[in-house]
């Protein structure tokens, strides 16, 4: 059984360019929470980082 970390996989979807829309977990849980923030940090990492290149 593998133990799966829905903020990581938030931020990896982030980083592939899979948009928020795409969360897997059940709206409303807290995995769907976890997913979404972490999803939202990376995203928001990634839009610094490009705003500061222009």
């Amino acid at each position: 059984m593998t133990d799966r970390d829905p903020f990581a996989e938030g931020e990896r979807a982030a980083r592939d360019n899979i948009p928020a829309e795409a969360n897997p977990y059940l709206d409303g849980s807290d995995e769907h929470a976890l997913w979404a923030a972490g999803h939202e940090k990376a995203a928001g990492a990634i839009e610094a980082a490009e705003s500061e290149k222009r």
